[in-house]
């Protein structure tokens, strides 16, 4: 069908002619002709309507420059990436495939959509609008390159705002660059990378986050300004010296179940797995098997998420198959923390945030997630199973003694170690008594360290131990002689 009528002028024959045939076209095509999706560039096919409003519609506001394809009017594509034509949320995809679309398939891709997936894809409507007549790059595509390019080279809003308007002037006019910072700003928020941002001491001792610290303006517990000081001396204010990004883990859980086929993977582990007693997902480990044993409430729901937290604050998702659990799409990224230097033992005080949706997801679940590939409501729980660190994180993140005399964290008080007074280093020994219990070697201790009596090796804990070990984890740590405990108490 000739489609050059709709960059012809509104007044013009042509256009009338061509609006005609394209209400005859989209009416012979829809399942049901009194409600058709209006392709103008206001409603972008997202509202239903007559022929009529349609009519009025696009000689007010015109057809969308973007919508080449009519594939919402029965008008079958041969290079479309994902045939979504049962869907009834619609996605503006073009010809030409960006890496943006990508990105937002990935979030919302096909389904019923509620209120929050309409305010996205009405985003990825504008946002998937070439540049400029006649060119590849889209607006979301180009933002996000200048967006990069700032923040590579630390440049600030007002010199941003200054190039996108030296970089307007050089585009033809009808381009749909952002005139400004704040616009383009407003872009990538629509997409959905909000984040919360938190003060935090210089020395790490809190963060400014509730009604009582937000209003100081030094800490608390070590006195030192809460504001950056210049090299004056003079203290900034409202300049702070330390600052965390925390990105929300709710929201991203509940754009998993907007994607009929991210919901459907969700489930994997309990639908289409092999169950053969071999160890293929960790959906087989007795800790998944305990879980579901023990709060049955919990392991009866399917997508209940269960997940893994490595010691740079990034989240895995665990009901995803095997393949998919890992890739970078679907781990996500918690918290960014500023400053030359990663916060060692004090990380517990950054994770606060994090753990407060922990237990809310835990002990409330979160109400009226919609399902796109059940196209129902459910409340979404979700459970920490286990962290993935190194030895040197294992201690940061779990609050373990990694060095000295009793580094072991199997062992324990039974860690047989020595100090080499030479070196200055920890030696640790003992390691015949891991050996079968009428090992020759065992009677030779005068061939090995000679000093120690090793008895049998530490009996592993046992499952209920390690159950009471999760429920109350205490963190001890200790700066500049003066130390500090932060219960949290586990379900």
């Amino acid at each position: 069908m000739d489609k050059s009528w709709i960059k012809a002028d509104r007044d013009s024959l042509q256009y009338e002619i061509g609006v005609e045939n394209f209400l005859i076209f989209a009416e012979e095509n829809a399942k049901n002709p009194k409600k058709i999706r209006c392709p103008c560039s206001r409603c972008a096919n997202f509202k239903k309507t007559s022929v009529n409003a349609i009519r009025g519609h696009l000689y007010e506001s015109g057809f969308s420059l973007g919508y080449l394809d009519w594939i919402w009017h029965g008008e079958e594509v041969g290079n479309f990436i994902n045939s979504h034509a049962g869907s009834s949320c619609p996605a503006k995809i073009p010809t030409h495939v960006s890496e943006t679309v990508k990105v937002c398939e990935a979030a919302y891709n096909d389904g019923e959509c509620d209120n929050e997936s309409d305010d996205f894809m009405r985003f990825v409507s504008d946002a998937e609008q070439p540049l400029l007549e006649g060119s590849e790059c889209t607006k979301l595509e180009s933002v996000l390159k200048l967006h990069n390019w700032k923040a590579r080279f630390g440049v600030s809003d007002k010199a941003f705002t200054d190039l996108l308007e030296s970089v307007g002037s050089f585009l033809p006019k009808g381009n749909v660059l952002p005139p400004n910072m704040y616009e383009a700003k407003k872009t990538l928020t629509d997409l959905g990378l909000e984040y919360v941002k938190f003060h935090a001491c210089p020395n790490d001792c809190v963060l400014y986050r509730g009604p009582v610290l937000e209003s100081l303006d030094e800490c608390p517990k070590c006195q030192i300004s809460r504001w950056k000081i210049g090299k004056d001396g003079k203290v900034r204010i409202n300049v702070p010296a330390r600052v965390m990004w925390y990105f929300p883990i709710i929201p991203r859980f509940k754009r998993l179940f907007k994607s009929a086929d991210t919901a459907k993977l969700m489930s994997w582990h309990a639908n289409n797995r092999s169950k053969d007693g071999k160890m293929r997902h960790p959906s087989d480990s007795p800790s998944w098997r305990n879980v579901d044993s023990r709060w049955p409430e919990f392991g009866s729901e399917d997508r209940n998420i269960r997940l893994g937290l490595a010691a740079d604050v990034i989240l895995v998702t665990y009901n995803l198959p095997p393949w998919l659990c890992m890739k970078r799409k679907f781990m996500m990224l918690t918290t960014l923390i500023s400053g030359p230097h990663e916060p060692g033992n004090n990380i517990d005080i950054y994770l606060q945030p994090l753990i407060d949706d922990f237990k809310k997801l835990w002990e409330e679940g979160e109400p009226n997630v919609y399902d796109a590939h059940s196209k129902s409501y459910f409340t979404l729980k979700a459970v920490l199973m286990w962290t993935v660190t190194d030895f040197p994180g294992y201690a940061n993140l779990s609050g373990c003694i990694n060095k000295g005399y009793m580094a072991c964290p199997i062992c324990g008080d039974q860690t047989v170690a020595k100090y080499l007074n030479h070196s200055r280093k920890m030696c640790y020994l003992g390691h015949r008594r891991y050996l079968d219990r009428h090992h020759p070697y065992r009677r030779q201790r005068m061939a090995f360290d000679g000093e120690q009596e090793l008895g049998d090796a530490p009996e592993p804990l046992s499952g209920e131990e390690v159950l009471a070990q999760q429920q109350k984890l205490e963190f001890s740590f200790g700066k500049g002689g003066k130390s500090k405990k932060v219960e949290y108490a586990w379900k």
